[in-house]
């Protein structure tokens, strides 16, 4: 069953038996097809189904079709062997984590020339990103058994081949380099010995990937551990001898799904599609039995008992989530202090109630409360994964609340941690203090809410937060995070541009741009990084509002007031007489779609697909909310 989960997909459902009716049927979706063709790349599809999905999409995107509410991305794919063999699975997995992916293939072994080349077909149109996908057959690796010296200049000179590639698609195209860890062979030389030998090819990939690992990390670039991925279900299933010397594929047709799946998901990430919030049943989840009925002694869920064992395995993965920012709620059919009584009572229990940013525990149905769940975080259904042992259970959720992610559970509880892990829903591309923290801000958020439930009225509330708003440009300290909230942010976003942390940093110091990062803190603690202003001149006298985000968390504070105080101040000083800014609407971002007549622009033109234009002048003050400003890098204003 192990490895059948991770080279099968089986958290996914199994597809329907009128799939290949309903994919015949896509190109008739008129401007349903994007939320279509994303349904049914939900489903476990194998090697056929993913060719059939996928050339359906690529034949709708060549012809410029809406694929709302997929969200455009073109990938640059460099690398070994027969890669357009690949492309329908990566289009239609991509479809899966909400992209809609438009593939620009370089020529077949012609990654290095392709890469270095401006004239390259591959950077004739602009691109995201750029997949390097090569393996130990692209590179000049010949086994050295024993020589450390000779071994280490053959790794030497491989990371520098790496590494060029990378840095000529970044300066050809300004892409974003996705490199991938290379998949060890099965053959072994020395047998075990070869892990330790100098020279031979298992210890060579070994030195070669964490060379790999550095130069992702020294560039900014992305990492797609392809060596992982193919641990998980063997090197001698991922590679295919026959299947290479045959067609070229760099591995095993099998694999392809696997493949593709963890491909998308980055890609996903990269567009800010990863999930943020876990939504656990308790009863026959959390722990074994049904508190309601087995009471506090007899629920399963302590060390010396399998089941209770396995039970904990979740909770232990729950926890390891939260550490890393993934808010944890509780939808559960039961009374409340019935269902909380494990969590303040059971000495076993490793999840606590603190853990928790929201427990809903009533007799409503799951979806009912999974949506108040989504109210109170102020989070979309898309940010949702909910895991419930029973099928019923799940089936409603899917078919009432088809943006939450529901993997399906095996009847092992064993295999529930691994089977939530496996899904790989929040997938990340970088980590920062502030993801770590991220939780923990909801719980924050949580007691805010109650404050201002007992506070008299808004201006009272706010003015017991005690806020403190910090103004700061672009830096190298804050970079990593800005392009994580640039990528990410999709809701509050008024322009969903989108830019790489290259990008970022050419912003820093760009003398026709004016650049904001925003933090906040108040008394329940630090809020982070909660909006990015890019603003680029485009008259001598005006600002034009590039990008404008902020986190949903600090809705309702009169924040975006202070942001634009410090725009009109700031732009003062630099003779700046106007802003202008535009909203464009996607499926995600209509909470802004008033956002510029809230705080007092003036609309100049509309567009027949919704887009409306604004301006403002920088003579007019806007209304304060009580913070203390801080500025940080920016002369002051007071």
């Amino acid at each position: 069953m192990s490895l059948e989960l991770f080279s099968g997909l089986e958290w996914l459902q199994k597809p329907p038996e009128s799939f290949r009716a309903e994919c015949k049927a896509l190109p008739r979706s008129g401007n349903d097809l994007g939320a279509n063709a994303r349904r049914l790349a939900r489903y476990r599809l194998d090697g056929n189904q993913l060719n059939r999905l996928g050339g359906i999409l690529n034949n709708a995107i060549s012809i410029g079709h809406d694929l709302r509410p997929l969200t455009h991305f073109r990938l640059g794919l460099l690398g070994t062997g027969t890669l357009d063999l690949i492309v329908p699975a990566l289009v239609a997995s991509s479809a899966r984590h909400g992209v809609a992916l438009d593939c620009v293939l370089g020529g077949y072994d012609q990654a290095l020339q392709d890469a270095l080349s401006p004239q390259s077909p591959l950077y004739s149109q602009p691109l995201d990103a750029v997949l390097l996908a090569i393996d130990h057959r692209s590179l000049p690796l010949k086994a050295t058994p024993g020589d450390h010296s000779a071994a280490e200049q053959i790794v030497s000179q491989c990371a520098e081949l790496i590494e060029t590639m990378c840095n000529a698609i970044s300066a050809n195209s300004g892409a974003l380099c996705i490199l991938q860890t290379i998949a060890k062979p099965p053959e072994r030389l020395f047998g075990s010995l070869d892990r330790s030998m100098p020279g031979t090819l298992t210890s060579m990939l070994n030195a070669l990937n964490l060379r790999i690992l550095d130069i992702a990390k020294g560039s900014g670039h992305v990492l797609l551990d392809v060596d992982g991925t193919a641990d998980l279900v063997g090197q001698s299933a991922w590679c295919s001898p026959s299947e290479w010397n045959l067609a070229k594929l760099p591995f095993a047709s099998a694999c392809v799904p696997l493949y593709a799946e963890h491909a998308a998901r980055l890609l996903g990430s990269l567009r800010g599609k990863a999930r943020k919030c876990l939504i656990l049943d308790l009863d026959n989840t959390v722990w074994g039995g049904v508190i309601g009925d087995d009471g506090l002694e007899g629920i399963k869920v302590a060390q010396g008992d399998a089941t209770g064992e396995a039970h904990l395995d979740l909770q232990r993965a729950a926890l390891s989530l939260r550490d890393r920012g993934v808010v944890i709620a509780v939808s559960s059919k039961n009374s409340d202090d019935v269902a909380r009584r494990p969590f303040r009572e059971h000495p076993e229990m490793l999840l606590k109630e603190e853990h928790i940013s929201v427990f809903q525990a009533n007799w409503d149905d799951k979806a009912t409360n999974i949506r108040a769940i989504a109210g109170e975080l102020n989070l979309g259904l898309d940010a949702m994964v909910f895991v419930d042992d029973n099928p019923f259970e799940r089936d409603l959720v899917r078919r009432m609340l088809p943006d939450v992610a529901v993997p399906e559970m095996p009847e092992d509880p064993a295999l529930y941690a691994r089977t939530l892990m496996a899904a790989g829903y929040f997938e990340a591309v970088s980590f920062s203090e502030e993801d770590r923290n991220r939780s923990k801000s909801y719980e924050d958020n949580a007691r805010r809410v109650t404050l201002q439930r007992k506070a008299g009225n808004l201006s009272e509330y706010l003015q017991s937060l005690d806020m403190r708003i910090t103004f700061a440009p672009f830096d190298t300290v804050g970079r990593a995070r800005i392009a994580q909230l640039i990528n990410k942010s999709n809701q509050f976003n008024l322009t969903t541009r989108r830019y790489t942390e290259a990008q970022v940093a050419e912003l820093e110091g760009a003398r026709d741009a004016f650049t904001l990062q925003v933090r906040l803190e108040d008394k329940f603690g630090d809020n982070g990084m909660i909006s990015v202003v890019i603003c680029r001149l485009i008259q001598p006298a005006t600002w034009d509002i590039d990008t404008w985000l902020m986190s949903c968390r600090v809705l309702g504070r009169q924040v975006e007031n202070m942001v634009l105080r410090e725009l009109i101040l700031q732009g003062r000083r630099a003779g700046i007489k106007r802003l202008t800014g535009a909203w464009y609407p996607t499926e995600k971002n209509d909470l802004v779609r008033d956002h510029f007549p809230k705080i007092g622009f003036s609309k100049t033109a509309e567009r027949e697909d919704g887009a409306t234009f604004w301006e403002i002048s920088t003579d007019v003050v806007p209304e304060t909310a009580p913070m203390v400003i801080k500025r940080a890098g920016l002369p002051s204003m007071e």
